[in-house]
């Protein structure tokens, strides 16, 4: 039986991603603090016209910049129903960045990617480090600068955060992340992408 994807349900699986993940795998190690806090956004865009996702970018862009940062930190923007090709997320990630600019936010918000078949340039198709970039859904992650100038500067050795990641990623493997990944979007009859 077939059960529609519901905003909640997309909500669940990428906080579920984070908690197992993101969290879990310690790709970030600034997003711990924030995990289960109601500063933590995560919204859900149903829609897939692409002009109906810039809309929902600006908006919780303009959110963001709104609101103390107490009330949001940091903003997750899911597309559950639309950008499932990495190159057309690709362009859309690259109009948002120039929506950003446009808006005159450069330096005050930095935009991250996430997306279930994210690739690096240059690294084989199944290896092990895509996975520090891939989310059950597309996803914008739009951070306040100065949060993370604050968090960065006391942390000891940021550079060093890709290259660890790519080391623990690949002692556990593509094929078990992968394993992973699917776990999280089918727990409880949940939907795959």
């Amino acid at each position: 039986m077939h059960v529609p994807l519901t905003t909640e349900r997309a909500k669940r699986h990428v906080q579920d991603w984070l908690c197992e993940f993101v969290v879990g795998l310690n790709l970030c190690p600034f997003a711990r603090p924030l995990l289960g806090e109601p500063c933590l956004r995560i919204a859900v865009c149903e829609e897939s016209a692409e002009a109906a996702l810039h809309a929902a970018f600006l908006g919780e862009l303009d959110l963001l910049q709104a609101s103390p940062e107490q009330q949001i930190a940091t903003t997750l923007l899911v597309f559950p129903h639309a950008l499932r090709d990495f190159d057309a997320y690709l362009d859309f990630f690259d109009s948002a960045q120039e929506l950003l600019v446009d808006a005159g936010l450069e330096g005050l918000v930095q935009l991250a990617s996430f997306h279930p078949q994210y690739r690096f340039a240059g690294e084989p198709a199944d290896a092990a480090s895509h996975y520090s970039n891939r989310s059950p859904y597309p996803i914008i992650h739009l951070l306040r600068e100065e949060m993370l100038s604050r968090v960065l500067e006391d942390f000891v050795g940021p550079e060093r955060i890709p290259e660890r990641n790519i080391e623990a990623l690949n002692a556990i493997g593509a094929a078990e992340l992968e394993r992973r990944c699917q776990a999280i979007l089918s727990r409880q009859g949940r939907d795959t992408i």
